[in-house]
């Protein structure tokens, strides 16, 4: 089965399957890689047992995780995860993981120079690994045209680096929160709002925010409707698996040697 199916597949139904391989470093040698699948979000095949130690990106407001050999940056509030030429996020370290569509992800993680990615993709080899990955150059020229200047922002104007969610660092294992608790929990203890793209050049921001009018939504709305999706599916599907159920009960009872009947 090729990559590109599942990718499509992943799109079309909020169903991911990728295998993510590679021996981790200093004080993560546990970490476990292996395949699931879960709704909403998504198992892709990475456990990080404890909370990971995030460096700043020097000059960017992102911060990496040097330790695991994997792609994990934090910004703006969220974990990012690039793997399988895809973007996933989420508000946990370890997720689940919600799909980010290339359209939606942030310019400032895009930004994010070669050198910080610790387990780079084959097309990374060969470029320069002061500079941000030449996404235009993969994605295609639709992609850049959609995202013409995300390349380009005022070096003087970047915005601050986000608290790092700290109080993450209390929850792993066994304590480690299911999706209802970790709202519950951020709620509580990380009240940050996500802010709009900064640090572009003059002029460009509102530009940018017209852009942005009547497209697809940022990835936490994103991912609300996805789960939305998924649940008016279950919904719809139960008065098929009820009709699916009778007939099956109803084959059984008129085989031979079935139960009489009452």
């Amino acid at each position: 089965m090729s990559h590109d199916f599942l990718r499509r597949a992943v799109r079309g139904a909020v169903v991911a399957l990728c295998l993510l391989g590679g021996m981790s470093t200093a004080a993560f040698a546990q970490i476990r890689f292996g395949v699931g699948i879960a709704l909403p979000g998504v198992r892709i095949g990475i456990n990080v047992p404890g909370y990971p130690d995030l460096v700043p990106v020097p000059g960017y407001p992102v911060y990496y995780a040097p330790q695991l050999d994997v792609n994990l940056f934090f910004y703006d509030g969220l974990y990012w995860l690039f793997t399988g030429d895809e973007w996933y996020s989420s508000s946990w370290y370890n997720g689940p993981w919600y799909l980010v569509p290339p359209e939606q992800v942030p310019d400032f993680i895009l930004r994010i120079p070669v050198g910080f990615y610790r387990q780079p993709p084959l097309f990374f080899r060969s470029w320069n690994r002061n500079a941000p990955p030449r996404w235009g150059e993969h994605w295609g020229p639709r992609w850049q045209r959609s995202r013409p200047d995300w390349d380009r922002w005022n070096r003087r104007a970047v915005p601050p680096r986000a608290p790092l969610p700290r109080y993450q660092r209390n929850f792993r294992g066994g304590r480690y929160p299911n999706p209802n608790e970790q709202r519950t929990l951020q709620e509580r203890y990380y009240r940050f709002p996500q802010r709009t793209p900064q640090g572009r050049p003059p002029g460009e921001q509102q530009r940018y925010q017209q852009q942005q009018r009547g497209k697809q939504p940022p990835p936490q709305r994103y991912q609300q409707q996805q789960q939305q999706r998924y649940q008016q599916q279950q919904r719809r599907n139960q008065p098929q698996q009820r009709r699916k159920n009778q007939q099956q009960q109803q084959r059984r009872e008129h085989r031979p040697g079935g139960p009489p009947p009452g």
